[in-house]
């Protein structure tokens, strides 16, 4: 009985995510998607509240299929390859899923979508790896909060060019001017740029099991106000 009803679940969702494709958000009612999904329009909410809930559904499917093929964060040896390949699939995903794309920037869905925290908790991982190896300037946060919006900037700007239009070297040039103000040229030395070796040390902060829990938070809350 539960297989049976997470398979209708999930042809609900499938429906109301190939209509949001190929026809945008507004062609996403309940008539149009039970129709799809060869069922009656109540069926529908049995398993969700109402549109709203059903495109918070449609948006973290589809944002969770695509960060289930690109977790890998930490798999390629070089961080700041990693960084780069993260800030590529974004771009295209974004391209590639425009209706989807704007629902996921959508402030009110966003802030509590468990697919967006998802993407933001990958970034945030390739962050920390750049940091841990004394190559961020800023701290994490800040670092996570500047590649975030430039990269929502940067497909925003080419999704209103016509496709024939788009200069994806926009893209590049973007993620270049980011990266040169979040980053140093080099690793850091304690004697070479103090707050970078500061956020370095403060990336791998985690790692240390021979402190406390507490003894850890406070070494955190330290290095955050030396780089603050």
């Amino acid at each position: 009985m539960v297989e049976v009803r997470q398979q209708t679940r999930d042809k609900i969702v499938e429906s109301a995510a190939q209509l949001l494709r190929e026809h945008g958000a507004a062609a996403v009612t309940t008539r149009a998607v039970a129709q799809a999904a060869g069922m009656q329009a109540p069926t529908i909410y049995r398993f969700f509240e109402d549109k709203e809930a059903l495109l918070d559904a449609v948006a973290e499917h589809v944002f969770a299929t695509y960060v289930s093929g690109k977790t890998y964060a930490g798999t390629d040896p070089d961080p700041l390859a990693d960084m780069k390949a993260g800030w590529d699939t974004h771009i295209d995903f974004g391209l590639a899923n425009a209706a989807l794309f704007g629902l996921l920037i959508d402030p009110s869905r966003g802030a509590r979508s468990p697919a967006v925290a998802a993407g933001t908790e990958i970034l945030r991982a390739r962050v920390r790896r750049v940091a841990a190896v004394g190559r961020l300037r800023v701290p994490e946060k800040r670092a996570v909060d500047l590649i975030h919006a430039a990269g929502t900037g940067a497909v925003l700007a080419l999704l209103e060019m016509p496709p024939e239009q788009r200069d994806l070297g926009l893209t590049d040039a973007m993620y270049t001017a980011v990266m040169r103000s979040i980053l140093t040229d080099v690793p850091a030395l304690p004697a070479d740029d103090a707050t970078a070796a500061a956020i370095a040390f403060r990336a791998v902060v985690p790692e240390l099991k021979n402190l406390t829990p507490v003894e850890r938070s406070l070494l955190s809350e330290w290095l955050d106000r030396a780089v603050g």
